[in-house]
């Protein structure tokens, strides 16, 4: 490859470079590489205050060490540190001439040290919780029968059809449990899916109620 050649391609990843950099923002930085000037390799930079560089800068440590070794692939996606702590995510994209040999590079380098943060902080916040409640935020009293009915029967694990009196008394206590029987015409819902009167749908609740009553009496009495 031709001097000139190298110098058309390194101009063209340099306008490219601060093209990258004012598109993606100053959170990421774009640096293009000469790699036959290592000790003043840096060319052209967009958003340099990233890791403090500027244009007529060395190579660092690691561009030192590819420069020797000539890696076969580019390094892709890989983590660095700033001296200021910083976390990025970079990745290395290098020019070659026909030989194969690296005579540049173009390296982004995006500081994703606020998203760490982020995700560190929604997991603490998604941990946080104790307990699991099923909220379906319905949109309409209709809905909110209607999960509480599916729930009930649900629970029972049974067809309709085949629920024995006991299975339709525990959908009934269930239901009043939860609340259920404070929406009106609930009763009369029920009753159409369980295949029984609204009647013996109070019938089940009397017994129901009742019983709660004699449970919190004898509860009463043992304090």
């Amino acid at each position: 490859m031709k001097a000139s050649e190298k110098e058309s391609l390194l101009n063209f990843v340099s306008r490219l470079a601060d093209g990258l950099g004012q598109t993606l923002g100053r959170f990421c930085e774009i640096v293009v590489h000469d790699f036959d000037s290592p000790e003043s390799s840096i060319i052209a930079i967009a958003n340099g205050s990233l890791t403090g560089r500027e244009v007529g800068d060395t190579l660092d440590a690691l561009g030192f060490q590819l420069l020797k070794n000539n890696p076969p692939t580019d390094l892709l996606n890989y983590r660095a540190k700033t001296k200021d702590g910083k976390e990025l995510r970079s990745s290395s994209i290098f020019l070659r001439d026909e030989k194969g040999h690296i005579f540049g590079a173009l390296c982004i380098n995006v500081d994703v040290s606020g998203l760490l943060k982020a995700q560190e902080w929604l997991q603490e916040a998604l941990g946080a919780a104790s307990t699991t409640i099923d909220e379906r935020f319905e949109h309409s009293v209709d809905e909110v029968l209607e999960t509480l009915i599916q729930n009930a029967i649900s629970s029972i694990g049974k067809n309709t059809a085949d629920m024995t009196r006991e299975d339709k008394v525990a959908i009934v206590a269930y239901l009043e449990n939860k609340g259920a029987f404070l929406i009106r015409y609930s009763v009369e819902r029920v009753a159409e899916l369980l295949g029984m009167t609204k009647y013996t749908i109070y019938n089940y609740l009397d017994e129901i109620r009742k019983k709660q009553e004699v449970g919190e009496i004898e509860a009463a009495k043992t304090h």
